[in-house]
């Protein structure tokens, strides 16, 4: 199981673009496909590795390595997770600055982005759909998570506040709302 989950870690690892939120999608399928997780697991998994200080992929590979195979597969998964992209950084900045101004490269990123971004604003439809965020059938509870989500949102992009500060709001707020 250990060797299992080094090698799909690292293959995450190795293909992924886009950073954390990015790989979430890719780290979902192959987690639910082998049938460690179920979607109700793995959005539980998001939550905790994205209120987690670091790397969201990494948190979620970490927790979904523990679920598997304890501490050990927490410890595998992480570092098959991060080694791809040490390797890659290690390589790139030894030769970045050589290249960063063709013309190749630079077109190469600019077709990266959109594809980044749609691969996270999936993930984020995804994980609101999984808390029925997103539903035709509007119930109490839909109606105060929908609420909860604009608020958050709110306070976000109008008011500016800390990321950290939402996330505590918005749990003092589940509580009262949901308990």
């Amino acid at each position: 199981m250990l060797v299992e989950l080094f090698f799909v870690f690292f293959i995450i690892g190795a293909v992924s673009f886009g950073g954390g939120y990015a790989m979430i999608p890719v780290i979902e399928a192959e987690a639910e496909g082998r049938g460690w997780l179920t979607t109700s697991e793995f959005t539980n998994v998001i939550a905790v590795a994205g209120m987690s200080p670091g790397p969201i992929a990494t948190n979620s590979a970490t927790v979904v390595g523990y679920h598997v195979a304890g501490i050990a597969g927490a410890v595998v998964s992480a570092t098959a997770m991060t080694l791809p992209s040490f390797l890659t950084i290690f390589i790139i900045a030894s030769v970045y600055n050589k290249f960063s101004q063709h013309s190749l490269i630079k077109a190469a990123f600019y077709g990266l982005r959109p594809a980044v971004a749609s691969l996270i604003i999936y993930a984020a439809i995804k994980f609101a759909a999984s808390n029925g965020i997103f539903t035709w059938n509007i119930s109490a509870e839909a109606a105060l998570t929908v609420f909860l989500f604009l608020l958050s949102l709110a306070a976000l992009m109008y008011f500016r506040l800390h990321p950290a500060l939402v996330l505590i709001l918005s749990g003092i707020a589940g509580v009262f709302l949901f308990y």
